[in-house]
């Protein structure tokens, strides 16, 4: 509790957020909120999507949801956590979540993907939820799955969770190229060439 306390402290409002005890708490409303920037803190999410204060795991599962709840990606593309009273910057390795989890239902065209990330947003692969593909910091030079989430912050697809997505996917003629995808949600969302998947 004194280590939670401790984190709290450092951001002006947060108090007054209810924490809530589960990870699948809904957004806080924090396009509508726009306080002084009160300077960086020393919160950081690491490639595997964990959340961090001043180098010590951040373990309580409602904490993290709390601070994702207030997560905004500005104009610059940096990340602030925001309240109503002030907004601080914190440092994200790559994306600031991750999908854990992937439910497929129907086929091909009728097809819809649902993501789950680790902190217990689920968001269908759509155009609201567009799903694209380039080299992060976890790549080693392959291309990975990175899919909206809300307001610009994204998840990357689990190494875990990718092929059960590539499992999903099929090959569909683009303007005379085959590529290789995934349908979701009435859109087929290109991968590679056909050719590059072995498909």
């Amino acid at each position: 509790m004194t280590e939670n306390m401790t984190e709290m402290r450092h951001i002006r409002g947060l108090d007054a957020i209810p924490a809530g005890d589960m990870p699948n708490r809904a957004p806080a409303p924090v396009e509508t909120w726009h306080p002084e920037h009160a300077g960086s803190i020393d919160i950081a999410i690491d490639i595997d999507g964990n959340w961090f204060h001043d180098g010590t795991p951040i373990r309580r599962a409602g904490l993290v949801a709390l601070f994702a709840s207030i997560l905004r990606r500005e104009p610059d593309g940096s990340y602030v956590l925001v309240t109503p009273v002030e907004k601080r910057t914190i440092s994200i390795a790559d994306v600031p979540f991750v999908a854990v989890g992937i439910l497929v239902e129907g086929k091909a065209a009728n097809q819809v993907v649902t993501l789950t990330t680790n902190v217990g947003d689920a968001v269908t692969i759509d155009n609201d939820h567009p799903m694209r593909f380039a080299a992060g910091a976890a790549a080693k030079g392959v291309s990975l799955p990175y899919v909206t989430i809300r307001g610009g912050l994204e998840a990357r697809v689990a190494r875990a969770v990718f092929p059960d997505l590539v499992d999903a996917g099929c090959v569909e003629d683009r303007d005379g190229d085959d590529w290789f995808g995934v349908w979701s949600s009435g859109v087929f969302w290109p991968m590679m060439p056909a050719d590059e998947a072995g498909a």
